[in-house]
């Protein structure tokens, strides 16, 4: 199998390790102090789809499978795109108390808007919460407009946050790691496996996105590692776990 194409140059160069300890170091703060660890990825994701898009998102009709509580929104309307999101959970929705102006409440594998519609569509960590990833990545392509860009990004099953909230227990078992989550919290950890988490690969995604009819797949590339990582992305079994989060980008035909 080859190797997938390199991204753009000037994302790329974006790519350093000090943005790698940025991410990982808000990271932390995903639990504790949600507004700070999403809108610091909300921005540091507009500013990687810009760098993709290959042009100003300035105009730009952009739809955002997954939007969640809508951290996103002002990161790309502050750049002067129209900013729609999807969203199928009303209390994801509500969750941050922001203001739902753009967001449309249905499941990313049947998306409310018609064929070729949007110039952009992306999803940030959310294929690995639907039981039907590739449906919806099926979807994203159909929406999208004749060479417009689909940027699918999502965590690694087998990667070492595969687990969320569960840490590395995922390695024994997603069902294992949920119990002993809920013996510790006293609660049913967020993301449980089987049910809004599910496992996936980055095998699963280059496969998808190399037989997909409606669009060409660019690149794929390990979204939150240094530019010197990305090979990893070329090496079977490796990309499993180094890679943790997988970004495929595709231009519709």
């Amino acid at each position: 199998m080859p190797a997938p194409p390199p991204p753009p140059a000037v994302f790329a160069r974006r790519a350093t390790l000090a943005r790698a300890w940025r991410l990982l170091r808000e990271f932390g703060y995903e639990q504790s102090d949600p507004d700070r660890f999403y809108s610091a990825l909300a921005e540091d994701t507009a500013v990687m789809v810009a760098d993709l898009y290959g042009e100003p998102l300035s105009g730009a009709t952009v739809l955002d499978v997954g939007g969640g509580p809508g951290f996103f929104a002002d990161a790309f309307t502050g750049r002067g795109a129209q900013y729609l999101s999807v969203e199928p959970d009303a209390g994801e929705m509500h969750a941050a108390g922001i203001d739902h102006r753009t967001c449309v409440r249905a499941q990313g594998q049947h998306l409310p808007l018609r064929t070729g519609s949007v110039d952009v569509c992306y999803s940030s960590n959310v294929a690995e919460h639907t039981a039907a990833p590739w449906a919806m990545a099926d979807e994203m392509v159909r929406v999208t407009r004749p060479g417009g860009l689909i940027v699918l990004s999502y965590t690694l099953w087998w990667g070492p946050f595969g687990g969320h909230e569960t840490g590395l227990m995922h390695y024994l078992g997603g069902h294992r790691a949920a119990r002993r989550y809920t013996r510790r919290h006293g609660r049913l950890p967020k993301n449980l496996y089987g049910v809004s988490l599910f496992p996936i690969t980055a095998q699963a995604g280059l496969d998808w996105a190399r037989r997909s009819r409606g669009a060409e797949l660019c690149t794929a590339f390990p979204r939150y590692l240094p530019r010197w990582a990305w090979p990893v992305v070329a090496v079977p079994g490796l990309r499993e776990v180094a890679a943790t989060n997988l970004v495929l980008v595709l231009r519709r035909r």
